[in-house]
């Protein structure tokens, strides 16, 4: 299913910066531009259906990561996200890291009211992602630390539980009596521990969010299905090549699509939904990711 993003200021803006850069640019320059942009808002829905050793009856689960709400996301694309999810009538609902844009400096009322429509019989967890982490104040790579970042993470984790999205950080829930849901903390910028998000988990199917999927190869046994984003895909894919640029030290190993982790895990990487470094995409559509969960045989 493919769904285009209703007016947003946030894509008028961004094509409208487009355009003026490419004026005078070439005829061929412009055309790839402005396709690159136009495949950045458009989203559709991937369908998947696994079996996962432990449950007992089957689930659906929509997976969506990466909103990167800030300078290139709006509160219309987010609205899209959501009325798209809530239309897959999904038993739980995970999100995978990078709700904001490192540039987004507070929590917006909007982005908020949007997530907390976010409803499902067994719940809606998170966990976050690098860029979180840059919006609180904390970036290891750059260096960046304000000094009450770890207050503001809180403060976000605390909203996040009045709009009903519990922010998993290196903790797991028992989201049903035959599942346990666990988020690890950001691989880059905070402490994860994935062997503490599993505690608790007994016989239970176990499904674990870690927005980075280069924990992968780290995992403990027991991981059940991991789901993560953070690459995009690689956001921009060319023919026959893939990604020319893939933000993990395996490179196009863990790009999208199904992997395997440490100890034969499988894992999900999804292409996510929103955008970082430049607003384009190509061959690279943004997705919700569908998990139909059915007991191993």
């Amino acid at each position: 299913m493919r769904t285009p993003a209703p007016p947003d200021p946030a894509r008028r803006r961004v094509l409208r910066g487009l355009t003026r850069s490419l004026l005078g640019g070439g005829a061929a320059v412009a055309f790839l531009g402005g396709a690159g942009a136009a495949q950045a808002y458009r989203f559709g829905v991937t369908r998947h259906t696994r079996a996962l050793g432990g449950l007992r009856a089957p689930l659906t689960a929509a997976f969506l990561t990466d909103l990167h709400y800030g300078p290139y996301i709006g509160v219309g694309s987010v609205r899209a996200w959501v009325e798209a999810t809530l239309a897959l009538r999904p038993d739980l609902i995970l999100l995978g890291g990078d709700q904001f844009d490192r540039r987004a400096h507070a929590a917006s009322a909007d982005l908020l009211a949007e997530l907390a429509r976010l409803r499902a019989p067994l719940g809606t967890y998170a966990v976050w992602g690098n860029h979180d982490y840059g919006s609180f104040g904390y970036d290891r790579h750059s260096g960046v630390r304000q000094p009450d970042w770890a207050e503001r993470r809180g403060r976000l984790e605390a909203a996040f539980a009045a709009a009903g999205v519990t922010v998993l950080r290196n903790a797991g829930r028992a989201a049903r009596a035959d599942l346990w849901v666990s988020g690890v903390d950001d691989f880059w910028n905070g402490q994860p521990d994935a062997a503490a998000t599993l505690a608790g988990a007994g016989t239970r199917a176990t499904l674990l969010i870690s927005h980075n999927p280069d924990l992968l190869p780290e995992l403990p046994p027991g991981a059940g299905l991991a789901l993560s984003g953070h690459t995009h895909g690689g956001q921009v894919r060319l023919p026959l090549v893939g990604a020319p640029v893939v933000p993990s030290r395996y490179g196009q190993r863990y790009a999208m699509g199904w992997v395997t982790g440490a100890h034969g895990t499988p894992g999900y990487v999804s292409r996510g939904l929103g955008l970082s470094g430049l607003p384009l995409r190509n061959l690279c559509e943004p997705e919700i990711a569908l998990l139909r969960l059915v007991p191993a045989s």
